[in-house]
């Protein structure tokens, strides 16, 4: 079997590395930026910190700040449009993983106009141009979106979330720079470190996980479990922030190669039917997946629980080290407030049933190291409502 890496061009990392943003508009020869961002990015002056280098350095942009917190098919052609009109030849992402999505959308159609309905590129899409140049400046440690293949869009008509899966959508450039990341509130740092942990450990033991991807998720893991905790609670620790910026890129380096689980099957629906967060959704439904999940994981939750810090994880039985990887999970997103049951989110027991029939549904379903039913995933929901 022939196993695939597909990472992005060039990635920068560390405190202000996004200062090499004009060199690399310079060095690739680009003319105008379309900058892709959302409207909070520009309202507590994040985006700011990303234009007035364009500025300084004579390089025009046009801004589009109307990306939805779960972007939208309306969000992808308004871009569409809005880039064609600007005469641009390469996109800026800033943001979390709603503005990097969106943009691979918009530079994924720009090149192959066939696929302007959008929802067509769901799945497996068979483009045959690549995107428009994107340089990707996320503002969150979480999604990886500025590594990975992949990207999600919610289709509102269907009531649903489009996973899209395209070699061709890939950032050329990454600048993951953690003075960006610093002005995350509480919550949202903890979301996303939690969105994070959960991309390493479903990509750890999804079905199509081997050694080089298992390296990238276990470092993810330790990671994450040694900085969350203080980037949440000392937001101004830049090393926590450090930490976490590189955890996160590094489980996309790996899940973007061999898949998810139901876990993100599991959360999609939440996010197209409530509008709630993917890292919320992710973070409060991963222990109850990793209980259901652990028969069909071997030997590994011995190495999530001692990447987790666990300590005698050597002699403990099977049932024991999989105990302690699910407790150390749990007790790391209980730590950072956290929602533990459905319903402190909003979610309606009614809905129970409709959630499960589209999780089922979900690309990501495949790849979860156990097989499951619709009433397995409806259960799951009935445990953590």
């Amino acid at each position: 079997m022939a196993h695939r890496i597909i990472l992005n061009e060039t990635s920068y990392f560390g405190p202000g590395a996004i200062s090499v943003l004009p060199d690399e508009v310079s060095r690739r020869k680009f003319k105008k930026a379309f900058i892709v961002t959302d409207q909070d990015l520009v309202k507590f002056g994040v985006a700011a910190k990303v234009t007035g280098i364009l500025d300084a350095a004579n390089i025009p942009y046009e801004l589009y700040d109307k990306v939805k917190p779960n972007p939208t098919i309306a969000n992808v052609q308004t871009g569409v449009s809005l880039y064609a009109a600007a005469q641009a030849d390469f996109i800026i992402a800033i943001g979390g993983g709603s503005p990097i999505d969106t943009a691979k959308a918009i530079g994924i159609i720009t090149t192959n106009p066939q696929f302007s309905d959008v929802r067509s590129l769901e799945g497996c899409a068979a483009t045959t141009a690549k995107s428009v140049p994107i340089i990707a400046v996320p503002t969150t440690a979480g999604t990886a979106a500025e590594v990975t293949i992949n990207y999600v869009i919610t289709d509102e008509q269907a009531v649903k979330k489009m996973v899209c899966v395209d070699p061709n959508d890939i950032p050329i450039v990454s600048i993951v720079d953690p003075e960006l990341m610093a002005s995350m509130p509480k919550g949202l740092t903890a979301a996303t470190g939690m969105d994070a942990l959960t991309h390493a450990i479903e990509g750890y033991i999804t079905k199509g996980a081997w050694e080089m991807t298992d390296m990238f998720e276990l470092k993810s893991i330790e990671l994450i479990a040694r900085n969350l905790e203080t980037a949440v609670h000392q937001p101004d620790d830049m090393d926590a922030r450090n930490g976490m910026a590189l955890a996160q890129y590094i489980a996309g380096m790996g899940f973007s190669n061999v898949g998810l689980g139901i876990v993100h099957s599991m959360a999609h629906p939440l996010g197209a039917f409530y509008d709630t967060p993917h890292g919320v959704a992710n973070a409060l439904l991963l222990p109850y997946v990793m209980e259901y999940n652990a028969p069909a994981t071997g030997e590994k939750y011995r190495e999530i629980a001692k990447a987790m810090g666990v300590a005698g994880t050597e002699t403990m039985s099977c049932d024991e080290y999989r105990q302690a990887a699910v407790a150390a999970v749990k007790t790391l997103s209980q730590t950072i407030a956290i929602p533990q049951k459905l319903r402190e989110i909003g979610v309606k027991e009614a809905d129970l049933p409709a959630l499960a029939q589209s999780a089922f549904e979900d690309v990501c379903t495949p790849g979860n190291p156990r097989d499951t039913t619709l009433e397995e995933i409806l259960e799951l929901y009935r445990k953590a409502y």
